[in-house]
């Protein structure tokens, strides 16, 4: 009698998610490293801890609103990482998040309530990823907004181990007759700068094409700034949203519209908040554009003016507020130790020939131009 055929089988190497490249240990490591400094931007308003699936806030506050409308916004901060990554330096990128989303916020006059982040990498290094939540948390803090939750997604295969890139959204509220905006410019109205901390968040694709076909190295030692190259670049994102809602409680219906100034530059982000017909010159001559824009300029042979859509060059954000409250405006965003000026006046008769933005991002709104020269290094703001 012939036997019947056995059936064999071959045994297949096992699979898991560790092999795979995912290593949750290492993120529950990294959650437990991040929730003193996530728990210290919670208010009484702020249920629940760290960890659940999502975060809780209390709103009853918005009771006490005639019509309350929630704001919100969301941003990375782009090819920055990168300059953090190639020096190993995790902790002030979460203060250029902050940066990026919460005081787009304030530009609609909102108060931020909450923030949420999330992180992709290639590998979860916890102390990394908890440095890069420090940072982020330590600006919520500073802007009044609570941190409720965020995402450590592990990426292998997709990311390279050391890569990393963030986002974050936030929400706020703001008295629906106290938007902020275009229809509140009156001409006449002031233009009023508030300086940046250096190049912010935006333009870091120009920044890291300069730096590499000088040949400079991010750990080298920059003679201008005192620190290697790296650590110059990552100064953070200045915060603006606690001054500017101060301001705007100090000041009510003075204060017409805010803009943000990030990717576009100065010309185009003060167009989209001002009412088409409406036209504004700011005038170089007012300030000095911070050291860092200057030296990347001379690197790259080029002018400073040649980066104006791209750069801060040394204004953060713009302010158009009523004439007569200039000066009130001015001293006060001083006395928080922001350096402001004024930088030009809304103007709404016949628009001069010249090289006007007008609007941007969709928005049909007014004209705006740079007018003159920077003023030299050794003076102005």
């Amino acid at each position: 009698m012939v036997p019947e055929p056995t059936e064999t089988h071959t045994p297949r190497p096992s699979s898991t998610y560790a092999e795979a490249g995912v290593d949750t240990a290492a993120g529950d490591l990294a959650v437990e490293l991040m929730k003193s400094s996530v728990k210290a931007t919670h208010g009484p308003e702020v249920l629940g801890g760290v960890g659940g699936f999502a975060g809780l806030f209390d709103a009853s506050a918005l009771l006490g609103y005639a019509k309350p409308l929630l704001a919100t916004s969301t941003d990375g901060v782009g090819t920055k990482v990168a300059i953090a990554q190639a020096i190993d330096k995790h902790d002030t990128i979460g203060h250029d998040l902050v940066g990026m989303v919460v005081d787009d916020i304030v530009v609609v006059g909102a108060k931020p309530l909450f923030m949420t982040d999330y992180i992709a990498t290639g590998r979860v290094f916890p102390q990394r990823i908890a440095d890069i939540v420090r940072g982020i948390a330590e600006a919520c803090a500073l802007t009044g907004t609570a941190l409720v939750g965020g995402e450590t997604a592990e990426h292998p295969g997709l990311l390279g181990p050391n890569d990393y890139d963030v986002a974050g959204a936030a929400t706020g509220v703001v008295e629906a007759d106290r938007v902020l905006g275009a229809e509140r410019v009156r001409a006449g109205d002031a233009v009023i700068a508030l300086a940046s901390s250096g190049i912010h968040s935006n333009g870091f694709s120009l920044v890291r094409h300069i730096v590499t076909r000088a040949g400079i190295s991010y750990g080298d030692q920059a003679a201008d700034f005192g620190t290697t190259w790296g650590e110059a670049l990552l100064e953070p994102t200045r915060l603006y949203t606690t001054p500017l809602l101060e301001l705007i409680a100090s000041l009510g219906d003075g204060v017409r519209s805010l803009s943000h100034v990030t990717g576009g530059g100065i010309a185009a982000n003060l167009a989209r908040v001002l009412p088409r017909g409406t036209w504004v010159d700011v005038d170089r001559s007012t300030w000095s554009p911070s050291p860092v824009f200057r030296v990347l300029s001379d690197i790259a042979g080029t002018t400073l003016e040649s980066s104006e859509g791209t750069w801060n060059l040394g204004i953060g954000f713009l302010a158009v507020v009523a004439p007569e409250k200039a000066a009130d405006a001015i001293a006060q965003i001083q006395a928080a130790g922001i350096p402001a000026w004024q930088v030009g006046e809304v103007r709404d008769d016949a628009l001069p020939d010249g090289d006007f933005e007008q609007g941007a991002k969709g928005v049909d709104g007014g004209a705006v131009r740079l007018v003159g020269a920077y003023a030299d290094s050794t003076r102005g703001h």
